[in-house]
């Protein structure tokens, strides 16, 4: 091998699962100085996953006050936020320090995750996102039109609302588990109608009807590559959604299933509390388990 190749090495986790194979893959970085933007994007088509994170190390003073610093590329575009890379990154940082927290610093700004370690337990990861901001709620036969739902599919009891803790998503309610898994979005007229109602780039479907019978909620997000077995920044919409419209009171610890449809079933734990007539405080959280490890050289 060529000595003047340049050599990153990189981990691989499934994310929002402790078994090998289920959850949400993420390819990770831990050291990408030296990678200018254009190499970073091409590295993230390259692993070919929904999201590459690239660790860009600092002086221990700046990570102290400001976090480490991390960026999140998709296979077309870099990201300001996104769930299961900033929890899987947060298990390549802790390591095996045993350290109870690390903070990231994002292009959204920093990012604390908290860990519990308990004997006999998988590692336990839990990011505090930022404060939620609700947006607007959207008419039901518009959404359905957009999305090429059929008439009844959507739950009446519930809003159709765009949320964003960092990345917005638009909640969309549906009646049980047989509408949710016949799902056929009309991917390129559902984006022209979000961009169009400023209602973020994705829709984030959901049921209260759900596999496990512990989970809260059954979701699916469908988007360019397919779909996503596991979405931890709509699941934090969905949490500050499911507080403000009584579908989990404040502070209650519950579980989103989703990836079941594509065989990777993940389990993406939520919570968000209430301050006067806020939901603040969205809590996201989930395990994390090394598949792989390798070295990119080029």
């Amino acid at each position: 091998m060529s000595p003047e190749l340049r050599r990153f090495s990189f981990v691989q986790f499934d994310v929002f699962s402790s078994r090998p194979f289920e959850g949400n893959p993420l390819a990770v970085f831990p050291d990408g100085r030296g990678l200018s933007d254009q190499e970073m994007q091409a590295l993230a088509r390259e692993m070919n996953l929904a999201e590459t994170t690239f660790i860009l190390p600092r002086d221990p003073a700046t990570e102290r006050e400001r976090g480490v610093r991390v960026r999140i590329f998709t296979v077309q575009q870099e990201l300001p936020f996104a769930g299961h890379p900033t929890l899987g990154t947060s298990f390549v940082l802790r390591g095996s320090t045993g350290a109870g927290e690390v903070a990231l610093d994002l292009n959204v700004g920093k990012v604390p995750v908290r860990f519990e370690d308990k004997l006999g337990r998988p590692v336990f990861g839990e990011m505090t996102q930022v404060e939620p901001r609700f947006g607007q709620i959207h008419d039901r036969e518009t959404v359905v039109r957009a999305t090429s739902l059929r008439d009844g599919d959507i739950d009446p009891s519930l809003p159709v609302q765009t949320i964003s803790t960092g990345l917005p998503f638009t909640i969309v309610p549906l009646r049980g588990l047989d509408v949710i898994r016949r799902l056929q979005v009309n991917l390129a007229r559902s984006t022209e109608y979000l961009q169009q109602s400023g209602g973020g780039t994705f829709f984030y479907f959901v049921t209260r009807e759900t596999v496990d019978p512990s989970a809260r909620l059954h979701a699916r997000m469908l988007f360019y590559g397919g779909e996503d077995p596991a979405t931890g920044s709509a699941a934090g919409c969905a949490a500050a959604w499911m507080v403000a419209h009584g579908v989990a009171q404040p502070d209650e610890h519950v579980l989103i299933e989703q990836g079941v449809e594509m065989l990777r079933p993940s389990r993406i734990f939520v919570r968000a509390s209430r301050l006067d007539n806020r939901v603040v405080n969205v809590r996201v959280g989930g395990n994390a388990v090394e598949v792989l490890r390798g070295e990119v050289f080029f």
